[in-house]
């Protein structure tokens, strides 16, 4: 089963539930974790300022599919029905999330300077805790 499978099962546990209002975001820690542990420190500030937008602007979204999302967001990717990619910072960072348009669920799967994205397979790309750790291991 893969990760949105899971996802639908533990949110929406009844068969045809939806949900609508907030869209949930999984997770914020990750953002926090990416800028205190992958962040040159000079730019926490800044890079951290775009993330809260990004959150603030997509937690309030109710964005049926993936057309009204592209709307709404002209610079993301639509790289499948279910994973996109957003733009930080004007370019600077890539933000590639999971989206189910139905139960209203964003899940971060990576996120990295477009350098690193340039390196990765978006479409294959898995959720990493370690990538976001810090360096002692505790985070």
């Amino acid at each position: 089963m893969n990760l949105m499978g899971l996802l639908r099962i533990l949110l929406a546990p009844m068969v045809g539930a939806e949900y609508s209002g907030q869209v949930r975001i999984i997770s914020r820690g990750t953002l926090n974790a990416f800028v205190r542990n992958r962040v040159e420190p000079r730019l926490q500030r800044v890079v951290r300022d775009q993330l809260d937008a990004w959150y603030a602007l997509v937690s309030r979204a109710q964005w049926k599919n993936s057309a009204e999302m592209k709307q709404q967001q002209r610079s993301a990717s639509i790289v499948s029905s279910e994973r996109v990619v957003f733009n930080i910072k004007g370019n600077e960072y890539r933000l590639v999330v999971a989206v189910d348009y139905n139960h209203g669920t964003v899940l971060v799967i990576w996120l990295g300077t477009h350098r690193e994205y340039d390196q990765i397979d978006v479409k294959q790309v898995k959720f990493d805790k370690e990538r976001y750790a810090d360096s002692t291991g505790s985070n």
